[in-house]
């Protein structure tokens, strides 16, 4: 199910595979891969994950997922990861993938922009959603074509 991810790296930065999670049918997960952000260096600068498959709580939540440390900002490292991502999401077939984002949260959303995708909706969260026992509210829905 897994594929190999040696490849994942750009002139900048470079994913390195931390863990793989299998898909969880109970809670509705799908399997995942967890990397962190590094750059040529070794530093690491972030962290993101790509969750291979579709459904219900993927689209309110995405398929990919990412983090930059406040330190490391402004330097497109989350929008250069995603468009690794996309990469193997294509390896997957995926055909599409989402990445959702808090209205709030302007730099994430411009994040989905650099990397390609296209805003489609502005969701209100079910109340079953994790993120909305977390507080948030309202996401941004992005689709990329695969």
């Amino acid at each position: 199910m897994f594929l190999n991810t040696d490849w994942m790296k750009d002139d900048e930065i470079w994913l390195r595979l931390d863990r793989t999670a299998p898909a969880d049918p109970q809670k509705n997960w799908v399997p995942a891969y967890h990397f962190s952000i590094c750059l040529a260096d070794g530093s690491v600068v972030g962290h993101c994950d790509l969750r291979i498959g579709h459904n219900r709580n993927l689209y309110y939540g995405g398929n990919i997922g990412y983090g930059v440390d406040a330190a490391y900002r402004g330097h497109h490292y989350a929008g250069k990861a995603c468009r690794l991502l996309l990469e193997l999401a294509r390896k997957h077939d995926l055909g599409y993938v989402y990445i959702t984002c808090n209205v709030t949260n302007h730099a994430s959303a411009r994040t989905c922009e650099y990397a390609g995708g296209r805003l489609i909706a502005v969701e209100d969260l079910p109340e079953e959603n994790d993120m909305y026992k977390e507080g948030i509210r309202t996401v941004k829905v992005y689709r990329f074509e695969l």
